[in-house]
């Protein structure tokens, strides 16, 4: 049995009709379409969308627990947005918002720049090394990070680089004196 399909999927301030296999959802935020596959069943009852299989067989367990978790992340970043910080690390690294792109100096010869995705939001700091992204869609605001986190990955000696704020860097000892 899935424990993560188990859970009901609570509906604060999110409009849900379910048309057989489609449940369509509207927040403040954002609203779609989510299709779940012809093995499972929706239920929406006392304001809680249920999702549970038609058949007990390792097809439908696989995915249960799978579009039980996209279905609440879809609803929940309609009621509320997601929100990841990442950091800039290191010195004259920084950050710099030009409309619908952002412009990196990273230590590299030349400035880097990264196009923000449609749906993301994007606010700076002063110093420009502190960036928080909001955003309605979990999957498109971790891959938006892990891409900013790919142009200057941390150096394990002296911790410069792109870090998420939820990243544990594991820093490596420099050379001692032997002797």
């Amino acid at each position: 049995m899935s424990k993560i399909g188990r859970r009901p999927i609570k509906l604060e301030d999110v409009k849900v009709q379910v048309n057989g296999q489609e449940v369509q959802y509207a927040g403040k935020n954002s609203s779609g379409v989510h299709v779940v596959p012809n093995e499972l069943s929706i239920t929406l009852e006392n304001g809680e969308l249920g999702v549970t299989p038609l058949v007990m067989n390792r097809v439908s367990k696989c995915l249960w627990g799978l579009h039980r978790a996209l279905l609440a992340n879809k609803i929940q970043g309609a009621a509320k947005l997601f929100e990841r910080q990442v950091q800039i690390i290191g010195l004259g690294f920084k950050a710099i918002p030009k409309g619908s792109t952002i412009e990196f100096s990273l230590g590299f010869s030349h400035k880097i720049n990264f196009p923000l995705p449609a749906g993301v939001t994007l606010e700076v700091d002063k110093v420009g090394q502190l960036l928080t992204f909001k955003s309605a869609d979990k999957e498109l605001l971790g891959q938006t990070c892990g891409q900013l986190r790919f142009l200057r990955p941390v150096e394990p000696y002296k911790g410069t680089g792109i870090r998420v704020t939820t990243d544990v860097v594991i820093r490596k000892t420099g050379k001692t004196k032997a002797g």
